[in-house]
């Protein structure tokens, strides 16, 4: 892994936390392939705002294992190899089990899994194969969820996803650490993003900021600051590591 100039895959970068780690990764003059599923303008809107060059677009569909491959090949093209992969992409929809009907329940599980969990495994698969391949001492960052630990009795598969998450960045950092790879994962709280604005007004957004003693939620960017840390060279021991980033709103023991 060179100190400058890496090439960076981000996952769901047409907006929120997904650009912001893009135009981290950018600022510190890494080239950076901005991947989207469905919002393209939204990530030609982060393309257009990144600095330095060598950027590149990456459209795909996450939930599909094939569509996955296509990213991960694009993205290598693209930027001559991929040495930081960022699994940010995640799907997030209410379902709670005793309101939710069997088909809808069942349709938004799968879709949980096969975009929160399974892109990610075979995203770093792909990755990794390419990484040992040219003797990368490459970067996975998987951003997981407090959800993981606390429980979303609204959201199950969404927690239940994020726990697999977390489990899948620590057995890949085993095995690819003979490899130089390092794997770590963040677990965020709420963060301040267009996504959850609406949950962040009036009362709702009140009992949200109080569950930190900062009387405050995330933002993206101190979300990606750690996400850039675990990516460097420097960060090689915190292999394995989950990163609890939630302002103390939930302490796991």
């Amino acid at each position: 892994m060179t100190a400058q100039g890496r090439g960076v895959l981000v996952t769901g970068a047409s907006g929120g936390l997904g650009r912001a780690l893009a135009a981290a990764f950018a600022a510190r003059g890494d080239r950076v392939a901005v991947h989207y599923g469905s919002r393209e303008e939204g990530a030609r809107e982060t393309l257009r705002a990144l600095p330095g060059e060598g950027h590149v677009l990456v459209g795909g569909d996450l939930s599909d294992p094939a569509g996955a491959a296509l990213v991960a090949d694009a993205a290598d093209e693209g930027l001559g190899g991929v040495e930081v992969l960022v699994n940010n992409a995640a799907v997030n929809d209410a379902h709670p089990p005793l309101t939710t009907s069997y088909e809808e329940f069942a349709e938004l599980w799968q879709r949980h899994l096969a975009v929160n969990l399974t892109a990610p495994a075979l995203l770093g698969h792909r990755v990794a194969g390419r990484m040992v391949d040219r003797g990368v001492r490459g970067r996975i960052v998987n951003v997981g969820s407090r959800g993981a630990f606390r429980g979303e009795p609204d959201y199950p598969a969404y927690g239940a996803s994020k726990a697999g998450l977390h489990a899948l960045g620590q057995s890949l950092a085993v095995a690819l650490a003979p490899h130089g790879i390092a794997v770590a994962s963040v677990a965020p709280g709420f963060i301040d993003t267009e996504r959850v604005a609406h949950r962040l007004t009036g009362a709702e957004g009140e009992v949200i900021r109080a569950q930190s003693p900062f009387g405050r939620v995330a933002t993206v960017e101190e979300i990606a600051a750690a996400v850039l840390w675990l990516s460097s060279a420097e960060a090689e021991w915190a292999s394995g590591t989950v990163l609890d980033l939630n302002g103390a709103s939930y302490l796991r023991t």
